[in-house]
């Protein structure tokens, strides 16, 4: 089997409406070919000093590396924190798979 990079994008709303909101905007603009919400989850974290507790929905968003930058700036911009996080990991999968993203992120 071949084998092929592709981009995961992770971050985290504070609703599943705003995380589905932007998994539906990330697709339809074509800077995602997938993206899995998931939750609600727990982040324990610091915050200006102090630690905080709060329930999250996580987005895993697939692109294609060429893509990669793109799909950063539309989940910036239309996030609901201040410090989103913006987790980029580079994976490895099956070349129809990776095929398949890079159609789904092609630019029309």
């Amino acid at each position: 089997m071949t084998l092929e990079t592709i981009v995961e994008i992770r971050t985290t709303f504070g609703s599943r409406e705003a995380a589905e909101a932007c998994a539906s905007r990330l697709v339809e603009c074509r800077v995602a070919a997938c993206v899995q919400v998931d939750g609600p989850i727990t982040s324990v974290y610091r915050w200006e000093g102090a630690v905080e507790r709060a329930v999250e929905w996580r987005c895993s968003c697939k692109t294609a590396a060429d893509r990669e930058t793109a799909c950063l700036d539309a989940i910036s911009a239309g996030h609901e924190y201040r410090t989103p996080q913006l987790v980029v990991v580079r994976l490895v999968a099956s070349a129809a798979y990776a095929e398949w993203v890079r159609e789904c992120t092609a630019k029309p």
